[in-house]
């Protein structure tokens, strides 16, 4: 079975330093590994933790007055567990006792000739992981799935993969003769509160259709408008206007650019993928996905409990990372679902019938409103949806 694999962005640090020649030496040594934005005071970086993404650590000097940062930083209850490193020009016992004291990460010389800072990188991050994961678990929406519900699921998957055992096999068989690779796809979805769990399918791709995805993005069905192109100036286009040099630079892949143009470009990123006419799927799985048959194997799913026969279509983890915030985490507050409101009343009208909004806000709707009515309703509307108008 394939695994769905994503791959983390490049790690960010905030660079507190007014010393040129430890910046230089500074981007000199990290510049094509980690993003760099350079921050001349502890000020300009208290700012700009307010209005911009987090990075994964910040890096300051201790004749900046790094120390008192640190304890302004965990002082405060958004930036508290926000990965701290000071620099200084050399080290001995009693810098490092009163950094660790004030709860700071770790310390460095300023010219970071000892340790390791893109390890000490990856654990942060690996670090913060496991502490998100520990808080969604203690965290998570309490999502209760009915006693009618849970029922209705078990009785109903229970007898369809007995009846439709021979098609499940005969489908197994085809999938082996069409295309090398494994009969089914596995890969982690996220669904009622937030539960991770691995979704089962039919697979209808080709075995590199991980990789393929990368290259693909202006085919995608929900994409916004695309940003403007990166030049090589760096500057956004305010910046160009005003003829001036950009107050809010950052370091990526070596050269500076505006951030102000890469948290627009990071943001325009949509947060469901959907292709037309996709040039990954097989033969076969043109027709298992027109007819969705490639969806039979999450009757197992349902079986154990994973998802319920109706509600919210799980997400893979790299669309549900982006449905963070308060309008939109309510979507995790109702059941997973093998089919959803979403399904019975756009899928299949195309692009201009469907945007990210609406298949967003029909979520929210189900998770606010989900009855046995509307499970009925959208059970018998599901069938005439299974065969769509497009190959989408």
């Amino acid at each position: 079975m394939e695994n769905y694999e994503y791959a983390p962005p490049q790690k960010k640090v905030f660079l507190v330093e007014n010393d040129s020649n430890v910046v230089v030496n500074f981007l000199k040594k990290f510049g094509q590994d980690i993003q760099v934005q350079v921050l001349g005071s502890p000020d300009e970086a208290l700012e700009l933790l307010k209005t911009s993404y987090a990075p994964d650590a910040v890096i300051i000097s201790k004749y900046l007055g790094g120390l008192k940062f640190l304890e302004q930083i965990r002082d405060n209850a958004w930036t508290k567990t926000l990965p701290v490193i000071i620099t200084s020009t050399d080290l001995n016992q009693g810098l490092i006792k009163e950094v660790v004291a004030k709860k700071g990460d770790d310390v460095f010389t300023s010219t970071f000739d000892k340790g390791d800072l893109l390890v000490r990188l990856d654990y942060f991050v690996r670090r913060r992981h496991y502490v998100a994961m520990q808080q969604t678990k203690s965290n998570a929406l309490d999502v209760k799935i009915p006693w009618w519900k849970r029922t209705f699921d078990i009785l109903s998957t229970g007898t369809a993969i007995l009846l439709l055992s021979p098609l499940l096999i005969l489908v197994a068989i085809l999938i082996k003769l069409d295309s090398k690779g494994p009969i089914v796809y596995k890969s982690k979805r996220v669904g009622a509160g937030y539960k991770i769990f691995d979704l089962y399918k039919f697979r209808t791709m080709r075995t590199d259709a991980d990789q393929l995805i990368k290259n693909m993005g202006d085919l995608n069905m929900y994409s916004k408008e695309k940003p403007s192109e990166n030049t090589s100036d760096g500057l956004c286009e305010a910046c160009r206007i005003k003829g001036v040099k950009c107050e809010q630079s950052m370091y990526l892949d070596g050269k500076s650019i505006c951030e102000k143009q890469y948290l627009q470009e990071k943001n325009s990123k949509v947060a469901f993928m959907k292709f037309q006419n996709d040039p990954r799927i097989t033969r076969l799985g043109k027709f298992l996905r027109n007819t969705s048959i490639d969806e039979l194997p999450q009757l197992f799913n349902i079986f154990t409990g994973d998802i319920s026969l109706v509600g919210n279509r799980p997400l893979p983890l790299y669309e549900a990372e982006k449905l963070t915030t308060d309008d939109y985490i309510y979507r995790f507050a109702g059941p997973g679902g093998l089919t959803g409101l979403w399904q019975v009343t756009k899928r299949g009208k195309g692009k201009t019938d469907m945007t990210e909004e609406e298949r967003i806000q029909l979520d929210i709707e189900y998770a606010k409103n989900f009855s046995f009515k509307m499970d009925l309703m959208i059970i018998l509307k599901t069938f005439p949806a299974l065969l769509q108008s497009e190959n989408v």
